[in-house]
């Protein structure tokens, strides 16, 4: 079954999102979240994972990937690690083969180089090849982690492009993506009066552009 929210945010830019999701005063920007390539695309529901350190005996740091549906979104909170890694080669191949369209990770990933031959999009803080294993472990699935100073939860909608990673919370989405659409209606507009010959500002005033961005009153 098409999930035509889904749908709907992957014809949206994350920077029209961002719009939307600062004008209901929701805060869904992941914070120095980034690509592992500027052409990376993703839209999809949230699959969650929260690492803790490593314990001893360490427990597992992967085996979680034969558990994610295709088309979720992976989202791992490493807490913003940047001393090990939580994804690398072996994850992406499985990841890509079965049809997840991407992962977003609080903390760093490796193996930069098959992603990017892949085509399969990473969004992390960064890149290293030292491994977590006996340093982290998974400690649950399925709850509400952070990622970028942003709750995600199960099911929330992601959306990644060039500029980085929003999160569209469940129950809200509905009306961020009416915005988001308003909002990118009015841009479009725009710039086709602007090519008639109408100045910016005219163009602006005439589209109520500012309006669709200024946050709703309480």
């Amino acid at each position: 079954m098409t999930d035509k929210n889904v749908t709907r945010a992957s014809a949206l830019d994350t920077a029209t999102l961002s719009d939307a999701l600062d004008k209901h005063g929701l805060n869904g920007q992941c914070y120095r979240i980034h690509p592992c390539a500027d052409s990376s695309r993703m839209t999809g529901r949230a699959w969650t994972l929260l690492y803790g350190p490593a314990g001893s005996p360490a427990g597992t740091v992967g085996d979680y990937i034969d558990d994610v549906a295709p088309g979720s979104v992976i989202v791992l909170d490493n807490g913003g690690r940047d001393n090990a890694t939580v994804w690398g080669d072996i994850l992406t191949e499985v990841a890509h083969n079965k049809g997840i369209a991407g992962t977003v990770i609080d903390g760093i990933n490796r193996d930069v180089a098959l992603a990017l031959s892949l085509g399969y999009p990473v969004y992390s803080r960064g890149h290293w090849m030292r491994t977590g294993k006996d340093r982290v472990q998974v400690e649950a699935t399925g709850v509400p982690v952070n990622i970028g100073d942003v709750r995600v939860c199960p099911g929330d909608l992601i959306r990644g492009d060039a500029d980085g990673v929003v999160v569209i919370p469940k129950a809200h989405e509905d009306q961020v993506l009416d915005t988001a659409e308003a909002i990118q209606h009015a841009e479009d507009a725009i710039r086709a009066s602007v090519r008639g010959g109408m100045t910016l500002r005219e163009a602006r005033e005439k589209h109520r552009y500012h309006q669709l961005q200024t946050r709703e009153a309480a």
